[in-house]
């Protein structure tokens, strides 16, 4: 008699299905997916293959590639700002709900609408900075890897302006639907 241990997967799910439990996976749905994932995921996939090379350069080889760990950190800087882009589109960054429980109706649409309206504004207004920076960079290069260092802060510039512009978009969808998520908490940014 075979242990249940060495059971192949065609004798698990033989016996799972014995017992009545219906095995099937779910097909992924990419369709939902913004594309702000993707580029995100393309600077993680980057990230992944360059500290890959560091690790093989540094302990397969014993010879490390200097210019990987001065990548490996840009990318993933790069990588955290795609990703930011992502939780502004889905408007579930951070906040505070509480004070909308305790406030009149106009009052917290107000609050609400004030916060949409700083939010932005402060996407606009690091867009703005960053561009400042660039210009002050000028053809400054990298330390290891002989590129520009504005590459870099276009990468941040990018970021914030993808910000601002999901930032104004649920600032809209808010103002069309006569609420935001801070007033009702339990809503999504997909309700219209």
């Amino acid at each position: 008699m075979q242990k249940s241990s060495d059971a192949g997967p065609v004798d698990s799910v033989k016996r799972a299905e014995d017992a009545g439990l219906h095995i099937e996976d779910d097909i992924a749905d990419f369709s939902q997916v913004p594309w702000e994932a993707w580029v995100s995921v393309f600077f993680f996939a980057v990230l992944a293959l360059v500290v890959l090379t560091q690790f093989i350069t540094r302990y397969v080889l014993n010879d490390s590639a200097s210019w990987t760990e001065e990548i490996a950190r840009y990318l993933l800087v790069a990588t955290v700002f795609s990703g930011a882009v992502i939780g502004v589109a889905r408007n579930n960054h951070i906040q505070v709900d509480f004070v909308y429980r305790y406030l009149p109706k106009p009052a917290a649409r107000l609050l609400a609408s004030l916060v949409d309206l700083v939010r932005s504004a402060f996407y606009i207004a690091m867009v703005y900075l960053c561009y400042l920076l660039i210009e002050k960079l000028g053809a400054s290069r990298m330390t290891v890897v002989d590129l520009p260092i504005s590459m870099l802060y276009w990468v941040c510039l990018g970021g914030f302006a993808a910000m601002a512009l999901r930032s104004i978009q649920i600032s809209v969808i808010h103002w069309q639907r006569g609420y935001s998520v801070l007033e009702r908490p339990e809503s999504s940014i997909h309700e219209r």
